[in-house]
């Protein structure tokens, strides 16, 4: 009887997982140098698999007789993240929570669990990064303690299973993923094969008892889940939870969700008693004094939420050859591009002047839809004009100087009725020079004269 041989080594890049044939220098899937290495092929026989008949539960069924029941949903005491799951936690889930060191991952986290055990409901809180001291610590400042929060200090996943059998929770979080090792896998913690072991381990137990799951991961610098790609496939959720060290504001936006929608995004802000919800953030990206020159409202689109945010422009004359051109919290190109628009469009020279362009609040407003407001706000800069609180714009401009249509228009215009704005700027203008002329006609700065200025 002949044999066969066995199967090649293979080579495999420790930071991803991606695996090759041959050495070679650098990772085909995370660009990495020096990171792929030689793993041993398993020894022995190739053996054929033994087929195995179904258990009646889980026979194959005609899809028509299949029921769509929604999976039955739990809150978690914190509705701006129940918001981004779609109504709740669902029994046996499995959730992976990404963000970047510091930007508040655990404080949010110990929330959750804090108002679950609030709720009657037991929490497991395993964390490998801290001490218990050091949790207990945070949970008293944010005011997290209870009975029903039950806290493990635990890198060995056996270990974990072990406190999860005890504890018998209705919720586990741990506390990262990258952390925990197996001893059933080769490698330290953090390597591809142990995060892939990790992840399938806490995942199998999740679906087994019905048990919800939070997993937290790190990111590499490029702002990637760290690990191999496949962990992002094995949950059921990836939420990646995002904000400026700078500011207090915090988003948290699911990448992927098989219960729900991944176009909601959930606000919070950070103080110096914990995490705080944000239902309502339209305060924190507008300006509270009086209307001055070189200010436009705008409305964007954070998922399904429509936020009004503030742009600000400063111009100033130069004598240097070449004008500054600084901006904070839009694309930097686009800019550029509006203020060739409105010099050639418009016949607002802004060619010899240092132009400054910003959100208020610290907000990335990267979307075309900024760009009717940059124009607006440059142009209120430039001639001293300034636009009535009761004015926001909405567009994107072409090069032609026309002012094109963005996604989700109407859903923007209700919103900033909701909130006060009585005129909307936006494609309905046609062209640039047609909306500076709209928002001329609302303003109320006269001269002396009694003139109103030109916009």
């Amino acid at each position: 009887m002949a044999t066969r041989k066995p199967a090649p080594p293979a080579f495999v890049c420790t930071e991803c997982g991606w695996t090759t044939a041959k050495w070679v220098g650098r990772c085909g899937e995370c660009q990495q140098w020096g990171t792929v290495s030689e793993q041993a092929a398993p020894t022995g026989f190739l053996r054929r698999m033994t087929p195995l008949a179904p258990h009646a539960d889980r026979a194959a069924r005609p899809i028509t007789q299949i029921t769509t029941e929604d999976a039955p949903r739990r809150t978690s005491g914190v509705g701006e993240f129940d918001r981004v799951l779609g109504g709740g936690i669902v029994p046996g889930a499995a959730i992976l929570l990404s963000g970047e060191p510091g930007v508040g991952k655990s404080t949010l986290l110990l929330e959750v669990a804090a108002q679950s055990a609030r709720a009657g409901r037991r929490v497991l809180y395993a964390s490998a990064e801290e001490s218990p001291a050091q949790v207990r610590l945070r949970a008293e400042r944010t005011g997290a303690l209870h009975d029903e929060l039950y806290l493990a200090s635990e890198t060995d996943l056996a270990t974990i299973l072990g406190h999860i059998d005890e504890v018998r929770p209705q919720l586990v979080i741990v506390d990262s993923v990258q952390t925990v090792s197996s001893s059933l896998t080769d490698g330290a913690a953090g390597q591809p094969s142990q995060v892939r072991e990790v992840a399938a381990t806490l995942i199998r137990v999740a679906k087994e008892r019905s048990l919800p799951i939070i997993i937290v991961g790190h990111v590499t610098k490029d702002g990637q889940v760290a690990g191999p790609r496949v962990l992002e496939h094995l949950v059921d959720v990836v939420c990646h939870f995002e904000g400026d060290r700078q500011t207090s504001l915090r988003f948290i936006r699911a990448l992927k969700n098989r219960f729900g929608p991944t176009d909601e995004v959930g606000c919070f802000e950070m103080t110096g008693g914990g995490i705080a919800e944000v239902p309502d953030p339209s305060g924190l990206f507008l300006s509270q004094g009086a209307t001055e020159p070189g200010t436009c409202v705008a409305i964007a689109l954070e998922g399904k939420r429509a936020l009004p945010v503030e742009v600000q422009a400063l111009t100033i004359p130069s004598s240097a050859p070449n004008p500054r051109r600084v901006v904070h919290g839009l694309d930097a190109s686009r800019v550029a591009m509006v203020l060739a628009i409105l010099e050639k469009r418009a016949s607002i020279k802004t060619s010899m002047l240092d132009v400054y362009v910003s959100t208020v609040g610290g907000v990335r407003f990267t979307e075309p839809a900024a760009d009717l407001a940059i124009a607006i706000a440059v142009a209120g800069s430039v001639q001293l004009n300034s636009v009535p609180r009761t004015v926001a714009a909405v567009g994107e401009l072409s090069l032609a100087g026309e002012i094109r249509p963005v996604t989700q228009a109407a859903q923007r215009r209700s919103e900033a009725a909701r909130l006060g704005y009585e005129q909307v700027v936006d494609d309905r203008s046609k062209t640039l020079r047609a909306a500076l002329n709209d928002v001329r006609a609302r303003n109320t700065n006269r001269r002396p004269d009694g003139e109103i200025p030109p916009f």
